[in-house]
């Protein structure tokens, strides 16, 4: 596959249903996470965000909770996003797709007024979001059955 790719908010209906089809197959299929906890209430409020390749196909995606949404993730801090349900297709990794989605999200963020973006980061992904400038802060935790850590970056 080409290394070429847009990364762009989801806002009409077919580009949203493209982000949980790249969530159901990473999450669901790949990682095992069960269907009825992949999806959530928060689904509805969240800016979404769709890497598509020149092809049409989708490439990754991920979201944005922010106001009590992501005040709820966070600890209460209101100015402070909550970035999440970040998933790059096998055959699109490592083409930077996970870091344009990242920052898609913090702009996103940034045009929202808010401060910082927290996110709870699978271990093994912690270097990813390290090299992007988050984070790591209190201790490791399970999420749908896998190890987890809170991390920050301040924007």
């Amino acid at each position: 596959m080409s290394g070429t790719y847009t990364v762009r908010v989801a806002v009409e209906p077919a580009d949203r249903e493209a982000c949980f089809a790249v969530r159901k197959d990473v999450f669901v299929a790949e990682q095992g996470v069960p269907e009825d906890i992949e999806y959530d209430a928060h689904d509805a409020g969240a800016v979404h965000v769709l890497a598509m390749g020149e092809d049409g196909i989708p490439l990754g995606t991920g979201r944005l909770l922010h106001g009590e949404a992501a005040a709820a993730k966070n600890g209460g801090d209101p100015a402070v996003g909550s970035l999440g349900r970040l998933a790059v297709t096998p055959g699109a990794r490592g083409l930077g797709v996970g870091a344009a989605l990242v920052r898609a999200i913090e702009e996103a963020a940034r045009a929202r007024g808010l401060t910082a973006v927290d996110l709870h980061a699978q271990t093994h992904a912690l270097g990813f979001y390290e090299r992007l400038g988050y984070e790591a802060y209190g201790p490791e935790f399970p999420d749908a059955g896998m190890p987890h850590r809170a991390m920050r970056r301040v924007l």
